[in-house]
């Protein structure tokens, strides 16, 4: 059996055609997706727009390139993410307002991507697609976000990362949980399962709050549950509704401090297989002939871009990388990871695990400890959805032809002959046609050292004054002075002043 292919350029940009950008673009065509896709196809461009306060999501333009390269194709593009569950207290993409208005402050809109930007799974998160999964190792159905299932051709646009419950967010954590409606993400995270589900298998210890004297956010402790199953009675017991949860997970980050609920790692660990599950879901909802997957590997944050923050990325920028196969271009980005060297200074230098050949998202990426980077991944081996092994294919610049500027590629003689005749900016008609007030030399050396200048500053009273509101050093003659203008600014020069 052949070895699913995985295209790949490195990081590093040396001229237009290989800037991330449009290597992004480059590898979307030695993969083939310009050939999957047809005139008038619509095609679903899926990616994460970043929780409010997130930095390292993948940059507007990535998404816009690839939006120009499928209508220059004759497809109809459109760009989108999903509601979540609510994740945390204060969460900025639980209905579709807050995903629009979050996506827009994060730079998403259609004057940014060159075509329209929507919630794919509707304004609470239900409008969906169920689709039957007997293959899934965990999951037997699962719930397709609307506009994913019903797009003729999906592209699922990846920022490489850690995720503190997935470990990897890559192209199957973006499938798993970004394409699945807001019921869907409830049935990945476990919620209400009798064995992995944070209400039956979290251990709870109601007895390490403190009472409302001593917790000056105890009101956050009933606040935080979308359907109030957190109680906190006049005699400062905490109650827990716990039969009722749901894992909306907007509860961890106050009980687990507290001592209140212990690490639930086979919640984590049920949740990072049924990831794969649901990734299963959505090619058998859209056709794998008709999906293609790439991941930018650049700014690896520790955590996702779900998360209201990023860290110092855990390695260096890794490239860009693309697949027809989601399970061989994450392995491919892991494999990356694991050889690069840990950033200075990130999570990686702090856990230990920044030498080349430590695995990075282990405990860089996994919010607790004894999660596995490799979990989701091989779970959709098992599941059929992909393969681990896989051949790298380096692929070469297009050349700088390729990406001219779009809306007029013209050289420049052609593009701008009249209007510097017509509008000249350089004004050659002033001193003696070199334009600008400037000495003939200095000297350079002088302020080139590392330990600072070799000449003294210089005084203001020490050179001529010029008319620009200052003194250029140098000039002999320091008799002459600048007149103040009403607003502050350097008066016009004395009439005294060299021309």
């Amino acid at each position: 059996m052949n070895k699913p292919k995985v295209y790949f350029m490195d990081a590093r940009s040396e001229s237009p055609d290989t800037s991330l950008i449009n290597k992004t673009v480059t590898v979307f065509e030695a993969a083939g997706f310009d050939k999957m896709i047809n005139k008038g196809d619509v095609v679903a461009i899926k990616m994460h727009c970043g929780e409010l306060g997130s930095s390292a999501y993948i940059r507007p333009a990535y998404v816009r390139a690839i939006a120009d390269k499928i209508k220059e194709i004759g497809g109809r593009p459109f760009a989108c993410d999903t509601t979540t569950q609510t994740y945390g207290t204060w969460g900025s993409r639980v209905t579709e307002l807050d995903l629009i208005e979050t996506a827009e402050r994060n730079g998403f809109s259609s004057a940014t991507l060159g075509c329209p930007f929507i919630s794919a799974d509707g304004y609470v998160g239900t409008s969906d697609y169920r689709v039957d999964i007997p293959e899934g190792y965990l999951l037997k159905e699962a719930y397709i976000a609307q506009a994913i299932a019903a797009a003729d051709k999906v592209i699922v646009l990846t920022h490489f990362k850690g995720h503190g419950m997935g470990v990897i967010g890559g192209a199957l954590k973006n499938l798993g949980i970004g394409c699945q409606s807001k019921r869907g993400k409830f049935n990945v995270h476990m919620g209400r399962h009798p064995s992995y589900g944070i209400g039956d298998s979290t251990v709870f210890h109601p007895e390490n709050f403190k009472g409302k004297k001593d917790d000056a956010d105890w009101e956050l402790l009933e606040n935080c549950c979308p359907l109030g199953l957190f109680k906190v009675t006049d005699n400062d017991e905490l109650l827990w509704e716990r039969e009722k949860c749901i894992n909306c997970l907007g509860c961890g980050s106050w009980m687990n401090p507290r001592g209140i609920f212990e690490p639930n790692l086979a919640n984590f660990d049920a949740t990072d297989i049924a990831i794969a599950d649901g990734a299963l879901g959505v090619i058998k909802a859209v056709g794998k002939e008709n999906i293609g997957f790439i991941n930018v590997a650049v700014d690896v944050s520790p955590k996702c871009d779900c998360a209201g923050f990023s860290d110092v990325p855990l390695t260096p920028h890794l490239g860009v990388f693309a697949s027809k196969d989601p399970v061989a271009v994450d392995q491919a980005c892991v494999d990356a990871a694991k050889h690069a060297p840990g950033m200075p200074g990130s999570l990686a230098e702090e856990m230990g695990i920044d030498a080349p050949g430590e695995r990075k998202f282990d405990l860089g990426g996994g919010a607790i400890e004894g999660l596995s980077e490799q979990t989701t991944i091989n779970t959709a081996v098992v599941n059929g959805l992909g393969s681990r092994d896989h051949e790298i294919v380096n692929v070469q610049p297009l050349g700088r032809d390729r990406f001219a500027f779009p809306p007029d590629p013209r050289p420049t003689k052609i593009r701008f002959a009249k209007m510097f005749e017509k509008f000249q900016p350089f004004p050659f008609d002033k001193h003696d046609g070199r334009g600008y007030n400037r000495l003939e030399k200095v000297d350079i050396d002088a302020v080139k050292g590392h330990d600072g200048p070799t000449v003294d500053p210089h005084s203001h009273q020490d050179a001529a004054y010029h008319g620009d509101g200052g003194w250029h050093p140098g000039d002999d003659d320091s008799s002459f002075k600048p007149r103040s203008s009403s607003n502050g600014d350097s008066a016009k020069t004395d009439s005294k002043t060299k021309k």
